[in-house]
């Protein structure tokens, strides 16, 4: 599924700010390693249903297990790891007896001193591993997964030393020469497959982390309808960052396709924006999904207009940029594929007449694509009206209620067409009037 770096921005999946990051709140990765697989997960979403229900299937049973996952491996056990593979050490012999081991110590205190607290975190990784192989053994895995737990299984059994120091137990003294045995192998004959399992398991780790994920957050997964029209049907949907979220009910098909959502600042229009893309793009990367049930088809493409701004340097006017992104958005789809559009109030950069004419233009336009699916959100009602006649627009709205100048948002999304306007009301709650006069 194409996304730009907009919209991995505008439906929070990257954020420079973790709090405002799904992806940060999705992360149980225990390596650096594991966590730029996650990364490249998150950032390749599918457009093959096989991949995706294969993610899915390898997240279904991995679940049954994250609590048995091996405590041995963490980040800082990797790290060193990595630093002895290329740490200057001074040669060992191929296979050291107890008096080369003794004599190697004497002569050369600091490499034995570095090499026998390398080697610790080396049997922590072996024996990691080997709890890996022995969780899922039997365990009938995708083939994606699977290719990766047969390596493990064929290094472990077939190179002498991956078997003998994952044979090692948490607290057993290693002696002196096994010490040096280990260390010249894996830095030396065994070097590219201590590198190979590093990689493995930065693979496994993210995986790990993606169903420990689903299970901790109680994320569903969903199912897929293939079809040639767009299709999103959700029961029970919300947005992953929100505390306290109130849930939606939400279906969109050719028959409409085209959600005109309407309602007051702090409504909630924003977050339903935002909540169908993150559903919509966990989905095709094989993720569980928050929502207690969701089906849709394959989409070949999410694009968003939400968080839109100027540019200074070039001297882009924030109006300019909307136009640009439009323009783009409508270049895009034009393809005859199935596209998400998400759009978060057109055309704020200009007055009220003009936003409205422009945003009539730009609608009328759009529900001519009946490939695509869209959500847009307005505070120019009256827009609405001019467009009732278009069978393919559905009008929701978010309620306010309004009692002794205090808000109340049910944040349930109801039929129809809000006219509230609070903007004032907000300003002269918050004593902004208040204040204004008395300057």
């Amino acid at each position: 599924m194409q996304i730009d770096n907009i919209s991995f921005n505008d439906i929070s999946i990257f954020h420079q700010e973790e709090s405002y990051s799904i992806f940060h709140k999705l992360n149980f990765t225990r390596t650096e390693g594991g966590k730029e697989w996650l990364r490249h997960f998150f950032s390749s979403p599918f457009n093959d249903l096989k991949k995706i229900t294969g993610t899915q299937n390898i997240l279904k049973k991995l679940i049954l297990h994250v609590d048995e996952w091996p405590e041995e491996i963490t980040n800082g056990t990797v790290l060193v790891m990595i630093k002895f593979l290329d740490y200057a050490l001074d040669t060992i012999g191929d296979n050291p007896s107890a008096v080369d081991a003794f004599m190697y110590r004497l002569l050369h205190s600091a490499d034995y001193s570095m090499a026998k607290f390398s080697i610790k975190h080396f049997t922590d990784f072996f024996r990691g591993l080997k709890k890996i192989e022995t969780i899922l053994s039997g365990i009938e895995m995708p083939a994606s997964f699977k290719i990766y737990t047969d390596r493990i299984s064929h290094l472990l059994s077939c190179i002498e030393p991956f078997r003998q120091m994952a044979d090692i137990g948490k607290d057993e003294v290693i002696p002196q020469h096994k010490t040096l045995y280990f260390a010249t192998n894996v830095r030396g004959r065994y070097k590219f497959e201590v590198q190979e399992l590093i990689d493995i398991y930065s693979r496994l780790d993210a995986w790990y982390s993606m169903a420990f994920a689903v299970k901790k957050y109680n994320l569903h997964f969903p199912i897929f309808i293939e079809s040639d029209c767009p299709f999103i049907e959700a029961k029970g949907l919300y947005h992953l960052l929100l505390h306290n979220p109130v849930p939606y009910h939400l279906q969109m098909s050719p028959e409409q396709n085209f959600l005109f959502l309407t309602g007051a600042n702090m409504a909630g229009k924003s977050t339903l924006i935002k909540s169908v893309g993150a559903c919509v793009f966990l989905a095709h990367i094989g993720m569980g999904v928050p929502a207690t049930e969701m089906k849709l088809t394959m989409f070949d493409g999410l694009i968003s207009n939400i968080n839109v701004t100027d540019n200074i340097v070039k001297g882009e006017s924030f109006f300019f940029n909307e136009v640009q992104r439009i323009k783009n958005t409508v270049q895009k789809i034009n393809d005859g594929k199935k596209w998400l559009v998400l759009i978060d109030e057109l055309f704020k950069g200009t007055n009220v007449e003009d936003a409205m004419r422009c945003s009539l233009a730009v609608i009328k336009g759009l529900v001519k694509v009946k490939t695509s699916l869209f959500v847009l959100s307005t505070h120019l009602y009256e827009t609405g009206e001019e467009l009732k006649e278009l069978p393919t627009i559905a009008f929701k709205h978010f309620e306010t209620t309004v009692t002794d100048d205090a808000l109340s948002f049910s944040y349930q999304l109801k039929e129809g067409i809000s006219k509230d306007r609070l903007g004032y009301l907000i300003l002269k709650r918050e004593k902004v009037v208040e204040l204004l006069e008395r300057l």
